[in-house]
């Protein structure tokens, strides 16, 4: 049982973990129901704590609460596929491949265009620190420092769809960030990012500093087809 704030806070992510986990796995499948009695004895925690966490997955759109009903798990089409949480629990499941694709399938959509609007609506101090973003990323790159290339990575993708203007681009910003994050911290990422990749990262941040936005945009798809097809590899095989 959860005897204080710190360690209660600490069940309570716990609990939204596993149990994100398994419904995002499909170890816990759409129709199957739940009940605060049994998160309680299953997990030893508080009803405070097990009524927060099925507050928080069915905000989520992972469960719904009913009444006379009680809690159902809901189907994929129903979870909120935007939240970062979700993207996690699903890398770290059997549906990483599926999820990387879609993920990957929607950048490649997206910030091509918020690039090129980058390169037309940036501030001076934004095309300042993608150049120096770029510096930083080649030195870390090369030497193989994977956790804070990755941040830097982040900083500077989501600079980038702020630059932009676009307010629908910047609301992209926490998907971007957790599908970064994702690849390197599930091991997904090569021990030194490729020299290609950092060219391109290179070549994005000078075209963006420059105005250039038609060559900003092409360079970010490039640096999105590398990604994709870095992910080949790891694909399922179809039958």
């Amino acid at each position: 049982m959860d005897t204080g704030a710190g360690n209660g806070a600490s069940l309570h992510h716990s609990v939204l973990d596993a149990l994100g986990l398994e419904i995002t796995a499909g170890t816990l499948a759409p129709g199957d129901g739940l009940t605060l009695d049994g998160i309680q004895e299953r997990f030893g925690v508080s009803r405070t704590v097990a009524r927060e966490t099925m507050r928080l997955l069915e905000s989520m759109g992972l469960v719904v609460s009913r009444r006379r009903v009680g809690i159902t798990v809901q189907p994929p089409d129903s979870w909120h596929v935007y939240d970062p949480r979700v993207i996690w629990w699903r890398l770290a499941g059997p549906g990483r491949d599926t999820q990387l694709r879609s993920l990957t399938e929607l950048r490649i959509a997206v910030e091509p265009l918020a690039a090129a609007a980058a390169a037309r609506e940036a501030t001076t101090h934004q095309r300042e620190r993608l150049l120096q973003l770029a510096v930083e990323m080649r030195a870390l790159g090369e030497s193989g420092r994977l956790d804070p290339f990755m941040d830097l990575d982040i900083e500077m993708h989501s600079l980038l769809l702020r630059a932009s203007g676009n307010e629908m681009f910047v609301a992209l910003t926490d998907v971007v960030s957790a599908v970064l994050r994702g690849r390197t911290q599930l091991g997904l990422m090569p021990h030194r990012p490729v020299p290609e990749a950092l060219d391109l990262h290179d070549e994005v941040a000078r075209a963006v500093a420059a105005g250039e936005h038609e060559a900003a945009e092409t360079a970010m798809r490039r640096l999105l087809a590398e990604v994709r097809d870095a992910m080949a590899p790891i694909r399922p095989r179809k039958p």
